[in-house]
């Protein structure tokens, strides 16, 4: 009997996670590895539970996630967005509670990119007059 099993895409700067919910017994496994043993902070811990929290389904889920490039920030913020997307597949009535907290909103802040000319995204050369 196959396990029935929910997908969200997750991005955030430039992170990218794959993430699979699947019933279970709140476990969060990111790249093979545990949450605690993942992420140092307690607050990327919190932020990847979030949406979990948020719809109060803590615990009746294991999470797996791949996550790949940016920061531990980045993919701090990916997985959130990856796991609300995913509990959207499980219920279409959770959207006005993740939608109201901003978990399905994909923060398009992103660096930068630096332009010819200058040392930075804006960081003119020192101009000196003589």
């Amino acid at each position: 009997m196959a396990q029935v099993q929910y997908y969200g895409t997750g991005r955030r700067k430039h992170s990218v996670a794959r993430v699979r919910l699947l019933p279970g017994d709140g476990r969060i496994v990111i790249n093979g590895r545990e949450l605690d043993e993942y992420f140092g902070l307690e607050t990327l811990k919190l932020i990847v539970k979030q949406p979990l929290v948020e719809l109060g389904v803590e615990g009746q889920y294991d999470v797996l996630v791949n996550v790949d490039g940016g920061g531990y920030t980045g993919q701090a913020g990916a997985i959130r967005h990856g796991v609300a997307r995913a509990l959207l597949q499980v219920d279409p009535d959770n959207r006005p509670a993740l939608k109201s907290a901003g978990f399905l909103t994909r923060d398009a802040r992103m660096k930068e990119r630096k332009k010819y000319g200058l040392k930075a995204a804006r960081r003119a050369p020192q101009f000196s007059k003589r």
